[in-house]
């Protein structure tokens, strides 16, 4: 048999879209040699144009085709696909452009993208939230069948490439914005007998939503403050109202998680250091 059939195919096609979409939930934690900065775009007041950069810090020439996504976040910050007529969005779609669709690099080579805001006096107040998609296109390699040195020993030889995509939120914000955001349900869980796992959930109110990065510290009996736990750029996007959220601390010598208390603050950096909310329990 030299040839894959159609039915082969079929079968295979679930495979390697269930290794893509496993991929792309990763966001950016799984960008391959792709390198994006900045990580999300907020376009507020008078801003109209912005522009991103596209680095290839790989060995290998890649290409990647880019697009816009529609994504909902759920109540443990994962993401999944969302339909754009879905009004409880606010999709930005309609109202962004970018250029180019499509960027080949070779290595160590950059090109920026600019986006684009249209016709935001016709939007109401509120936020405004799609994402560019990012996409590794496949090699020239064809997928499928390898001959031996003898055509007689000809052999199938199946080859799922995964496909990565990376997303950045593009959020268009109109009118005056609103954001309140509290840090309830905290709780320290000792697991596995060793691993201490900080759980909480954020509670979001108002028109907008937050970003920014948690810190929490250890404060033992004696007031030493020790940083044990950090999580860079976590957001809650509307319409979403919560997020829980579980969080490994690090094992540090000379820290007991049986007495003392934990700091958790939820601040934004961007552009000047902001304290958006914070917690504190007691051990």
């Amino acid at each position: 048999m030299k040839h894959i059939t159609a039915a082969m195919r079929n079968a295979l096609l679930p495979l390697s879209v269930l290794i893509f979409l496993n991929l792309f939930a990763c966001g950016s934690f799984c960008q391959g040699n792709l390198l994006i900065t900045p990580k999300r775009v907020v376009f507020d007041g008078e801003k109209r144009t912005e522009e991103i950069n596209l680095a290839n810090i790989g060995k290998d020439t890649a290409t990647y085709t880019i697009s816009l996504m529609e994504l909902k976040m759920d109540d443990e910050g994962k993401f999944q696909p969302a339909n754009a007529s879905d009004s409880s969005q606010h999709s930005a779609e309609r109202n962004i452009r970018f250029f180019p669709r499509r960027v080949t690099l070779g290595p160590n080579e950059a090109q920026s993208v600019k986006i684009q805001v249209i016709r935001k006096n016709e939007l109401a107040t509120g936020e405004y939230r799609s994402h560019l998609f990012f996409r590794a296109m496949e090699n020239s390699t064809p997928l499928g069948e390898e001959q031996g040195k003898d055509k007689k020993d000809s052999v199938i030889s199946i080859r799922i490439t995964p496909l990565f995509g990376i997303t950045i939120p593009v959020i268009i914000r109109v009118g005056e914005s609103s954001s309140k955001i509290n840090i309830t349900n905290t709780s320290l869980h000792i697991e596995k007998d060793s691993i201490p796992v900080l759980k909480m959930t954020f509670i979001r109110s108002g028109n907008i939503s937050t970003y920014g990065d948690i810190k929490v510290d250890f404060i033992s009996d004696e007031g030493k403050v020790t940083e044990v736990g950090f999580v860079k750029g976590l957001a809650v996007y509307t319409p979403n109202s919560r997020r829980n959220i579980s969080l490994v601390l690090n094992t540090v010598p000379g820290v007991s998680y049986k007495s003392g208390k934990l700091n958790i603050q939820y601040s934004d950096e961007s552009p000047r250091p902001v304290k958006l909310a914070e917690d504190e329990i007691v051990l």
